[in-house]
This record gives structure tokens, sequence and C-alpha cells, in this order.
């Protein structure tokens, strides 16, 4: 665990990047040896973002939109040479948390599988002629839902639980891994935007944890870091909750 070059020569696409969570993930990757690959949609500034940082290229792309999806993958493995690590996030902005289970989250659900779904089978070529293959989903951010919405946020996360472990059954013979991680209240310029304008939501997601405190986007690139790395090399169809504890 202390090997700070522990993932070097190792290639990544990291989605969703260009801040908050994304973003200190690509930083943490390549901190520790990775080429990085960060892609955003076109008025997230990422190119701009990354521009200075040694090891990481921040790219434009439609995000939601599963043939360029596959064009991103096919991209990025073109100019690393090669693809070992996809970290997948979707961002579906919202006026509101989403406070219940009903046919919109449903729906909103199968829109992110989909997305998930087309950009894994865009990389499984690539990460199959890796020795490291590497497929890390990210969950929804607490502030997504609304302070009821505890049934609302449970159901998300079993349905990204379940498309995780499907995707490690089917990709462990070629020696990939695929996990996720679910972020409790981590402070990213989107939560910070619905706790502005919801403190309770706030005061609750910090009554939720029993840190007592809201989290950090580094708490949960860190927690990438090791999912990416060989320490989790038997670890797979599983997710780690990042949220300091849930009460």
């Amino acid at each position: 665990m202390a090997d700070p070059k522990r993932l070097y020569g190792l290639k990544a696409l990291v989605l969703n990047s260009a801040d908050g969570i994304g973003e200190a993930i690509a930083r943490t990757l390549t901190r520790h040896g990775a080429s990085v690959i960060a892609a955003d949609t076109g008025n997230s500034g990422v190119a701009q973002q990354f521009a200075s940082v040694r090891g990481v290229t921040g790219v434009v792309a439609n995000l939601t939109d599963p043939e360029s999806l596959e064009k991103l993958v096919a991209e990025t493995a073109g100019t690393l040479g090669g693809l070992d690590i996809l970290v997948t996030d979707f961002l579906f902005r919202r006026k509101a948390p989403l406070a219940r289970v009903d046919e919109h989250l449903e729906a909103l659900l199968k829109h992110r599988a989909s997305l998930v779904m087309a950009v894994c089978r865009a990389a499984l070529p690539h990460l199959e002629k890796s020795p490291a293959g590497r497929i890390i989903n990210l969950g929804f951010l607490r502030s997504f839902f609304a302070a009821d919405g505890s049934e609302a946020a449970a159901r998300a996360e079993k349905d990204l639980a379940d498309l995780t472990r499907a995707l490690a059954a089917e990709t462990g013979k070629w020696g990939i891994t695929a996990n996720y991680i679910q972020p409790g209240g981590i402070m990213t310029p989107e939560s910070r935007d619905t706790f502005r304008k919801s403190a309770g939501l706030r005061d609750h997601c910090i009554q939720a944890s029993a840190a007592k405190r809201l989290g950090e986007p580094v708490d949960v690139a860190k927690v990438a870091l090791f999912l990416a790395s060989d320490d989790a090399v038997f670890v797979s169809g599983t997710g780690i909750a990042v949220d300091g504890g849930r009460l």
C-alpha cells in the first residue's frame, strides 16, 4: 500500500472528471503512476482543468450517448496504447433531490445501466489484453436523494450492485475485476449547490454518518486507488461505501 507508483505503466479512463470525485480520482491515479484520460462534457472545462497536470489529458466527450462512449473508449485506447482501468460515473442533474422509488427513478436507473454497459462493453476488448483490468463504477451521491429518500438511495445502490456483480461474473475469466463505490455525503460542486438550497439535507447527511461530517472527493479517490491496484486483485463483484459509517 505504501508504493507511490503502484499503478506505474497502467492506462485509465475516468468519466465525469472535470471536478469533484472524478477529478480527485484522475489526479490520484496519475500521482501513483497511471496515464489518465479524464473525460467530461463540453461546458465542463475539463481540458483546462488538467492542462498543467502531468499524466492527465482532459478530453471533451458526450457522456449521455452509448455510441459516443464507444468512440471515446476507442480514442482513449488509441491515445494511451491500451486500457487497464475504467472508472464510470454518470451525472444526472435534478431540480430537486429524489424522494421516492417511482417510475422516474426506475427510468433513470435503466438509463444509467445502459450507459455503464455500453462503455464497459466497448472497453472489454482492451481490458482483456491487460494484466490488470479494472472496472470501477461510482454510485449516486447521497445528496442526489432527499433526506427522506433512503429507500430510493438503497434502490439505486442495489441496481448498481446487481449490474456490477453481473460484470464481475462475465469478466472474471480474463482476470478483470469489477467493483463499485457508493459515496455518502461528499462535498462536491454538485452537492454544494444542493446543500446551499437545502441546509436540512446537508445536516441530515452529517447526522446519518457515524463520522458526523461530510466527506471529501479524495476520500473516494483513495478507495478507487485501492480497487485499481494489485492490492484488490482478488476483490470483485462487490461494493465499498464511502460514507463515514452509516447510522
